[in-house]
């Protein structure tokens, strides 16, 4: 029987999160070089204790994560070998229960992950062009329905 369970990251899971953050974005992302996740590497380990971050744990083992800055989503990453098992929408899902209101950014040719987030009730609110890649990006927002 799995046993999944999610919880706030803590300072030990740092290596494990950027492991998934790297492979996750290799394979997502073949139209970006490789040298611009790499160059990343650092600026993750840095920058991920001052993120809101849960992780999703099977057997005690980080599968998958959520990383947040306030109401955005700035990333959300699920191991090759965990991926469309249901851990990226219970991640969806505890960060949902949270906010009122969510928004994101995602590459207009990472279609795998396009079709998730409209799953999930997110709509392409407007795009951009993300200035580090040269790739056209999509902003996308989540709102909680409000009861009459």
């Amino acid at each position: 029987m799995i046993q999944s369970r999610t919880r706030s990251a803590i300072p030990n899971d740092t290596e494990a999160i950027i492991k998934i953050w790297f492979e996750c974005n290799m394979q997502a992302h073949p139209f970006i070089q490789p040298d611009y996740w790499l160059s990343h590497v650092e600026y993750m380990r840095q920058a991920l204790p001052q993120a809101q971050v849960y992780i999703c744990e099977i057997n005690g083992e980080i599968v998958g994560f959520v990383g947040l800055d306030g109401n955005h989503i700035a990333g959300l990453f699920v191991n090759e070998q965990h991926q469309s098992q249901g851990i990226g929408t219970s991640l969806i899902d505890f960060i949902k229960q949270q906010h009122f209101t969510l928004t994101l950014t995602v590459y207009r040719k990472n279609e795998k992950a396009l079709q998730f987030y409209r799953k999930h009730n997110f709509v392409v609110m407007g795009e951009r062009i993300d200035t580090k890649t040269n790739e056209e990006e999509l902003l996308m927002r989540w709102n909680r329905a409000c009861p009459i």
